[in-house]
Order: C-alpha cells, then sequence, then structure tokens
C-alpha cells in the first residue's frame, strides 16, 4: 500500500470546526448568482402579493417588515462572510508557504543537479584531453 502525505489543502481541512464550514458554506451560498436570483424572485412575489392584496396587506408600501428582514439578513451575513474571507486568507497564506518551500526544494535540486552535471562534464573533458593525449604520442 502507497503511503502518501496529505497536501496543505487537506490538512486545512481537517482543523475546520462545523462553526467554519457552515460559514464557508453560507459565504459560498450567499455569494452566488443563484442566491441573487432567487432573493430576487422572493422579493418581487412579496412586493406583489402586497400591491394586488385587496383585503390583507401583511407588509404595505413601504414594506417595513421587508426592510427588516433585509437588515437581519445583512446582519448576520455580514460577520459570516468575514469569517470565511479571514479563513480564505489563512488558507492563502499557508498555500504561500507550501509554495515557498516547494521552490526551496526545487531550488537545492537544480543545484544539486547542476553540480552533479558539472562533475560529469568535467570528467568528460578529462577523458576527451587524456585521449588526444594518448593520440599525439
Amino acid at each position: 500500500m502507497i503511503k502518501t502525505d496529505k497536501n496543505w489543502h487537506d490538512k486545512h481541512s481537517e482543523t475546520l470546526t462545523f462553526g467554519s464550514r457552515v460559514a464557508d458554506k453560507v459565504a459560498t451560498g450567499m455569494g452566488s448568482w443563484r442566491f441573487i436570483i432567487i432573493q430576487t424572485i422572493i422579493v418581487i412575489i412579496w412586493m406583489a402579493l402586497n400591491f394586488i392584496a385587496f383585503i390583507s396587506h401583511w407588509d404595505p408600501y413601504p414594506f417595513i417588515l421587508l426592510n427588516l428582514l433585509f437588515s437581519t439578513q445583512a446582519a448576520y451575513a455580514a460577520p459570516i462572510i468575514m469569517m470565511a474571507q479571514n479563513r480564505q486568507n489563512e488558507r492563502d497564506r499557508i498555500q504561500a508557504q507550501a509554495d515557498y518551500q516547494t521552490n526551496i526544494d526545487a531550488k537545492l535540486e537544480i543545484e544539486a543537479l547542476t553540480l552533479k552535471l558539472n562533475e560529469l562534464e568535467v570528467e568528460k573533458l578529462d577523458k576527451i584531453i587524456t585521449m588526444l593525449e594518448e593520440m599525439k604520442k
């Protein structure tokens, strides 16, 4: 069985709490066109039903209840989205550190290969010089 090391994303995902996962899902959902379209449809239906309701207006113009719902949604959405953004910043820092370490490792490996190639080239040149000297004799 082949054992593979976990990458930085897997390690980070394992450290997330339930609240962090929920905040990420909420931020992802609220930052989508699907959410905007559904919310727009609900607002249009809300306003239309209140305009055409002849007997009972549960939220007459200027739609104070609808404004209260939007204010409540914004009051909760803003901190949740900020939590998700903070975690994204942390993920970016972790990824940048992982990329930096990969670059350092690659640089060291390239330097070692360059030294080895130079060594091989010197050996070849020495052999060629030796062969040429022998041919002269």
